[in-house]
């Protein structure tokens, strides 16, 4: 466990024993994400290839008696209660609570016995920062009800599950991915995630080996119209994919691109499914790279992803174009906005002894554009859900 973890490990223990005036019975941690590349491909039913960041979401919890379940949260000090009668249906809890109450209502729906709990939260994924923080709450809520009912629910259904709790409870209309790396990644790898089928391969992503880092440089622009463009988006998808009389995007031939979007009535679709198409494309190339070992060569395909995100997909903002262009001038090897966009976080990839230079060039673009200033960290693979004690 890194200090990070151990830091938020100790605030959940600390909020549990404040809130309930005695120590939980055990902690679960699990990750937020940066995806390497692959945006927008997973609602399409493509391939993805995320991997998860040391900053941890925690869950310190216990069972309590009957079919209730109290939660805290250590961001917003509420406490929130509820009962069999809130998950019986979809929306009866709001606001972050109701990813929890999401996983109790999923479980239910699976058939398992959930075991009534007392849980307290704490977090070092930022929200609203494009690294899943709603996927790392789930998931560890997810491993921890799972733990303290003896549960028997393999970590191949559990993304799934935790997707149905924020698609179908919360409402929010996520793929697979984020589910999946919160749960399934393997520290010093990426996983290479087929969204239709769920098969997963770990590639391994040795960057200290390489000399190399990835810089995750948080834009803090504020998110515009994430949820009605993030929809949007998704329903430009499925009804081309209709138009083109195939299952999802992932289905039309890269060698058969250019048959497909000429059979499309539109400039705008065309270039939305030229870049869910040629997505799909790049994280096949950047998994090739992997396996070979050549992590520095997969640079130019993070600045493709970029400029198809830009210019054909049409989700970055001027503060991640600028992030962007600011790390490559300043000698990133590649780097692309990471996660659904209209705000969030670029990350690029740097030579190890060269991610401060970069990252202070960003700072510098944007104090000459007037932007809020960004804020940057250093990653490495890490490892999915896990329980700590």
């Amino acid at each position: 466990m890194t200090g990070a973890a151990r830091t938020v490990a100790d605030r959940a223990a600390a909020g549990f024993h404040q809130v309930y005036a005695e120590p939980p019975a055990g902690r679960w941690a699990a990750p937020g994400r940066v995806n390497l590349i692959g945006e927008h491909t997973d609602y399409n039913d493509g391939f993805v290839l995320p991997f998860a960041l040391p900053l941890r979401t925690v869950a310190a919890a216990a069972p309590q008696p009957g079919e209730t379940w109290t939660v805290w949260s250590e961001l917003t000090g509420e406490t929130v209660d509820f009962g069999a009668a809130e998950v019986t249906a979809a929306g009866r809890v709001t606001g972050w609570a109701g990813y929890v109450a999401g996983i109790v209502w999923a479980l239910r729906e699976a058939g398992y016995p959930v075991p009534g709990a007392r849980l307290a939260i704490a977090s070092d994924v930022p929200l609203g920062a494009g690294l899943s923080s709603s996927a790392a709450l789930e998931a560890a809520v997810l491993a921890a009800l799972a733990d303290l009912g003896g549960l028997d629910l393999p970590a191949e259904a559990q993304p799934r599950l935790a997707q149905r709790a924020e698609n179908r409870y919360v409402g929010a209309p996520t793929g697979i991915m984020d589910q999946s790396a919160a749960i399934r990644c393997r520290a010093g790898h990426a996983l290479f995630l087929d969204c239709r089928t769920e098969q997963v391969e770990h590639i391994p992503f040795d960057l200290a080996a390489a000399g190399l880092a990835i810089l995750v440089i948080d834009s803090n622009a504020p998110h515009r119209h994430v949820d009605g463009e993030y929809a949007a988006r998704r329903n430009s998808c499925e009804k081309a994919a209709a138009l083109l009389d195939v299952p999802a995007l992932r289905d039309v031939p890269t060698d058969n691109l250019d048959d497909a979007l000429a059979r499309l009535p539109d400039d705008e679709t065309r270039r939305r499914v030229r870049h869910v198409v040629t997505e799909n494309q790049r994280v096949y190339d950047t998994v090739d790279l992997l396996r070979a070992r050549q992590i520095q060569q997969i640079g130019p395909l993070l600045v493709a992803s970029h400029t198809s995100m830009r210019d054909d997909f049409a989700i970055t903002v001027p503060e991640i174009d600028t992030a962007v262009e600011a790390a490559l001038a300043a000698g990133a090897l590649g780097a692309r906005m990471t996660g659904g966009g209209f705000g969030g976080c670029v990350l690029a990839l740097v030579e190890a002894n060269h991610s401060d230079t970069v990252a202070n060039a960003v700072t510098d673009a944007y104090a000459r554009r007037g932007f809020t200033a960004p804020t940057h960290t250093t990653v490495t693979p890490a490892a999915g859900a896990t329980r700590l004690d």
